[in-house]
Formats: structure tokens, C-alpha cells, sequence
């Protein structure tokens, strides 16, 4: 059936629900919420048989509602209502929450439920239980509603806060006043809580020497101590901050001035002025230490398998976080050790080169030149590996140069609730290097490489697996996917022709390179990327100025809205 998605923004959910119901074989078309009659006239174009609210900032048009079947998913429990469910559940300590499919009415979250799905919440950012558990449960609970909607018969059943199986409540918009840290008071377990209930937004506002700052994204110290409030150390663009009982380490800050816009930006880098005197802790990469505290990069062995984690925030690498990681790839490359399995983060794979960084930066395109030549460096040194049999371990979404660094390693393996991204020309025509030209068509032909870079929609692991872009994918909970990935790289290592396997890359990789050396298909995607940062067209540039400052969308692009194409149905370029 046709079903119209009204949302604020194609995040992370919208992507994975539009994956899940394109898989069941619906027709999904995207509006983004600009304003009502931008809406109705989308009703009116696409006829939907179904209008969905993913991820809405304010209600569904009264016009809309009332008219057209719409169902809004909520990331509560039956019951919750209001607009910052996910940051009260986190504040109040909650066990067990969920997300609630119900019908738009008049009354904010109170129409007929149609579904609902539950998980146990972890102790974790409000982003990251986003990506995770919301999203696991809002398809579970999207996909059971498009069910009994299409059995015919389902009744809805009303909301009864006088049931006493109805748990939930309306809770308020969540001020900065409920978020305000007591340095002098709160220990740090319920520092924490403050700043994961806001992450990524709104944050939670501070003040930092003497001027204010929303605090994102904060990690547990287990052995630092110092003053209440006071900035005790930095590592890697981090701050460690001191509580009543411990120390955190806040990663990103974003400076509030009135009437400016800003963006967040790793701590250091707002701070550098006042950080002179403090220390950068450095943290060992292989550190068998248990103890709780931030690193970005760190690596693990086991049964002769090296795993090589990096958790960047939202999957951006810089410049100085790509050489980090290359320098971390060389030693694992050292050890005793027969394969190399690259984690990522928990969140996200990797998204590519880091835009909010290019944007602080003096001159944005002398960086953007210099972070994607630091992703190439990278790519290659994984590409060129014939020492070791190397694996992509995607337990998070990636997507731009993050997914083409992915298929640099020999396998590639994602959990089945990932979605990849494998484009850039969403982020003003951006051509792309990470020697994409080499490694996509390698895995699915011309054709199919031409198509996903040109289309520029999202792909779920299972599509990924079918066309040939990744090997597997497997494991809907993350623990259990990363299981399977220790048991397939101990099986590669053991197998009896191990020894053949690898002489057989390097035999094929070393084909290659006579028919096209890999500094050839550099040197051509250079030349592209040269025209996007230097040239005269600066659709890069603007394209990253919106996206760093959060600038509202004016318009959906034709690809998201099928709605908005020609007559002939083709996208715009």
C-alpha cells in the first residue's frame, strides 16, 4: 500500500521503518514537516493509504488527521504522553519503556493504539537507546499496526489511564531547569543521567569558565578526582570534569550566544584557550585495565584474533582521528595475530570525514582536502593488508566514505537491524574518494554501484547481503552479533587452508593493482573532490553549513518524496 512518512527530518529511525516497510514490498514515500500546506499538498499529490509520523516535532494538521488514517509512534509506553518521553525515562531510572503506535487525534499522544512494543532499558545516552531499542521497537510496533490495519477487523483499543496495566503519564517538555547539574551535590551516577537524558538534544547547559555551554556525550572516570566542577584533565578533545564522588568525561560542548547560531564540537576545541594548564592524560590502545574511562580507540586480542574498536561520536572522523586510527591499524598489524577485526563503535560504523570539524576549521576546503586524504590513507593500508585476513564488523550504521572504508577490509558483516548509506551526493553533490570507484563496483558491478550512489537512499543489511555489497548479516542484539563475528574470524584462522586463503588475496589484490593501480582511481577521485571543495560550485559548502548548524530543511529532495518527481518518475539530479 502507499504510505506517506511525516517527518521532521530523514534521521536514523525514518531510514530503518522506510527500509523495513520498502522491504515488505510498500510503496514509502518522505515529507518533511515544513509547514501545513506543504503537508496537505503532499496528502493530496501522494493519496496515501497510511500516513506515519516517525519523528514529528509538533502534531499532525488537524485538516490531516481528520481525514486521513495516521499513526503516530511514540517512544513511550501506553500512557506516556508528551514530548520528551525518552528523556524522563531516563531521569526517572526507568527498568522497562517501549514505543506506543497510535492514532493522531486531537489530544497530544492520547488516540486509539493500534500497537506497542517493549524492551529493558540499558544504562546508556538517550541517542543511543534511540538508535537501538526505540528503533528495534518502533518497526516491531509499525509493522504489527500495518498488520491488523490490514486484516480489516482490529479494534484499536482506547486509551484508560484508569486500567492499572497503564503505567504511563503526560510529562512535561523537559527544561534546562529539570537538567541542571548540582556540581557541589550530584555524584556522578546522576551527573551522568543528566547529560545522557539530553544527548544528542538539547544537551545540558553549563557553565564552563565563566561562560555557557550545552555538555554532550559523557563517559564514567574511574580513577581521576579533583574539586567539584572543575576540569581535571583532557584526552583526545574530551574534558574530565570533577564530581562530588568522581570525574566524567564530557567529549563535545556546543557554546550557547544569544542570537548566534553554533555547533558542537569536541570540548578542547571550545576550551583551548583555558586548557593550557591541564593535563592530556594519554591511555594505553592495548590497556588489559578494566577500569572506567574514555578512549576512542582501543584495541583487544583474542584467540589469535586482534579487534580494533573505534567509538567516534555520531561516526565522524577528522584528520588527527584518522591517523590515530591508522596508527592503531599498524600495530595491530605487528602482532602475533592472524586476523584483524574492525569494531567501529557501538553506534555507528562510520560516517565519514568530520563536517563540524571542517566547518570551525580556518579554511573548510584545506581540511575537507586534508581529512579525506586521511581517510584514504587509512582505506589503503586496510586495502594493501597481506598479513593479516581483515573483517568490517558493522554493529552500527555508517554511511558516505564510512561505507566504502568498510569494504576496504576482506569481509564485511552487519547486524541485521543496520542501515548503510553507501552515497555522498546528498551532501551537495559530493563526488566521494575512499577509493569508492575501485571497492563498490568490485562487490555489485557497474550498474548497481551506479545506482546506489546516484539514488541516494538508504539500504538495510539484508539488501546489502542480497546484492552482494556486504557478505552477511545476522543477529538483531548487538551482543549476539559481535558472537558470531569472534566465531566466523577464529573459523577463518583455523580453517586448513587459511595459508591458501591469504595468498589468494594477495594474488587477486596484486591483479588489480596491473590492471588499474589503486593510486589511478585516487588520483581520479581527487580530481572530483578538488572541484567540490575548490571549484566554483559551492553546493559542499553550503550543503555542510546547513548540516552542521541545523539548519530546517526548505524542501524534500524528489528522491525521498516519490510524490515530488516528474511524470516520468525519475529523480532529480
Amino acid at each position: 500500500m502507499r504510505i506517506l512518512f511525516l517527518t521532521h527530518t530523514f534521521n536514523s529511525l525514518t531510514q530503518r521503518l522506510y527500509v523495513e516497510l520498502t522491504r515488505s514490498g510498500h510503496e514509502v514515500s518522505v515529507e518533511f514537516d515544513i509547514n501545513v500546506s506543504v503537508a496537505l499538498e503532499a496528502v493530496e499529490m501522494f493519496k496515501p493509504h497510511l500516513i506515519v509520523a516517525p519523528y514529528l516535532r509538533r502534531a499532525i494538521p488537524e485538516k490531516i488527521w481528520k481525514n486521513h488514517f495516521c499513526i503516530v509512534l511514540h517512544p513511550g509506553i501506553v500512557g506516556d504522553r508528551g514530548p520528551s518521553a525518552l528523556d524522563w525515562a531516563i531521569m526517572n531510572g526507568e527498568t522497562e519503556w517501549g514505543v506506543t503506535a497510535l492514532q493522531a487525534n486531537e489530544e497530544m499522544d492520547a488516540g486509539d493504539i493500534w500497537a506497542t512494543a517493549c524492551f529493558s532499558m540499558r544504562q546508556a545516552r538517550k541517542s543511543s537507546l534511540y538508535r537501538h531499542e526505540v528503533t528495534e521497537a518502533a518497526a516491531e510496533a509499525l509493522l504489527k499496526t500495518i498488520q491488523h490495519w490490514e486484516e480489516g477487523n482490529y479494534k484499536p483499543k482506547p486509551l484508560d489511564d484508569e486500567k492499572p496495566e497503564v503505567r504511563g503519564t503526560w510529562h512535561p517538555f523537559m527544561r534546562q531547569e529539570d537538567r541542571t547539574i548540582q556540581w557541589e551535590s550530584d555524584p556522578t551516577a546522576v551527573v551522568l543521567k543528566k547529560i545522557q537524558a539530553a544527548d544528542s538534544f538539547p544537551g545540558v547547559l553549563d557553565n564552563i569558565y565563566g561562560e555557557n555551554y550545552f555538555l554532550y556525550n559523557a563517559y564514567e572516570e574511574g580513577t581521576l578526582r579533583g574539586n567539584s566542577s572543575e576540569v581535571i584533565a583532557q584526552r583526545h578533545g574530551a574534558i574530565c570534569m570533577a564530581t562530588t564522588d568522581g570525574a566524567v568525561w564530557i567529549t563535545h560542548l556546543k557554546k550557547k550566544v544569544e542570537g548566534e547560531r553554533t555547533f558542537k564540537l569536541p570540548s578542547a576545541m571550545w576550551l583551548q584557550n583555558h586548557l593550557r594548564d591541564v593535563p592530556e592524560l594519554p591511555v594505553e590502545l592495548d590497556s588489559s585495565e578494566n577500569g572506567k574511562t574514555y578512549r576512542e580507540i582501543f584495541y583487544k586480542e583474542k584467540n589469535g584474533v586482534g579487534y580494533l574498536h573505534f567509538h567516534f561520536a555520531n561516526g565522524a572522523m577528522s584528520t588527527e582521528q584518522c591517523y590515530r586510527l591508522l596508527k592503531a591499524y599498524q600495530y595491530a598489524l605487528k602482532q602475533k595475530t592472524k586476523a584483524i577485526v574492525l569494531m567501529g563503535g557501538p553506534d555507528f560504523w562510520s560516517n565519514g570525514i568530520h563536517l563540524n570539524i571542517i566547518e570551525a576549521a580556518e579554511s573548510p576546503a584545506e581540511e575537507s582536502w586534508k581529512n579525506i586524504n586521511a581517510m584514504n590513507d587509512l582505506a589503503r593500508a586496510i586495502i594493501t593488508t597481506e598479513s593479516h585476513w581483515v573483517i568490517s564488523s558493522m554493529g552500527g550504521n555508517a554511511g558516505g566514505g564510512g561505507v566504502f572504508l568498510a569494504l576496504a577490509a576482506d569481509k564485511v558483516y552487519a547486524r541485521q537491524g543496520v542501515v548503510l548509506n553507501p552515497h555522498y551526493k546528498g551532501m551537495g553533490n559530493l563526488y566521494g574518494s575512499e577509493y569508492w570507484t575501485y571497492l563498490l563496483p568490485k562487490r555489485v558491478g557497474e550498474k548497481t554501484a551506479g545506482e546506489l550512489t546516484e539514488n541516494r537512499l538508504p539500504v538495510g543489511a539484508s539488501e546489502a547481503k542480497e546484492m552482494g555489497l556486504i557478505d552477511d548479516c545476522f543477529g538483531i542484539d548487538p551482543s549476539d552479533f559481535w558472537k558470531c563475528v569472534e566465531s566466523l574470524a577464529e573459523g577463518f584462522i583455523n580453517h586448513p587452508d587459511f595459508e591458501k586463503m591469504l595468498r589468494e588475496k594477495i594474488q587477486m589484490r596484486r591483479e588489480d593493482e596491473k590492471k588499474k593501480p589503486l593510486e589511478t582511481y585516487r588520483a581520479e577521485e581527487m580530481e572530483q573532490m578538488k572541484l567540490n571543495f575548490f571549484g566554483f560550485d559551492p553546493s559542499y559548502h553550503v550543503a555542510r553549513y546547513n548540516f552542521v548548524y541545523k539548519i530546517p530543511h526548505s524542501r524534500t529532495p524528489p528522491h525521498l518524496a516519490r510524490h515530488r518527481r516528474g511524470k516520468t518518475g525519475k529523480m532529480e539530479k
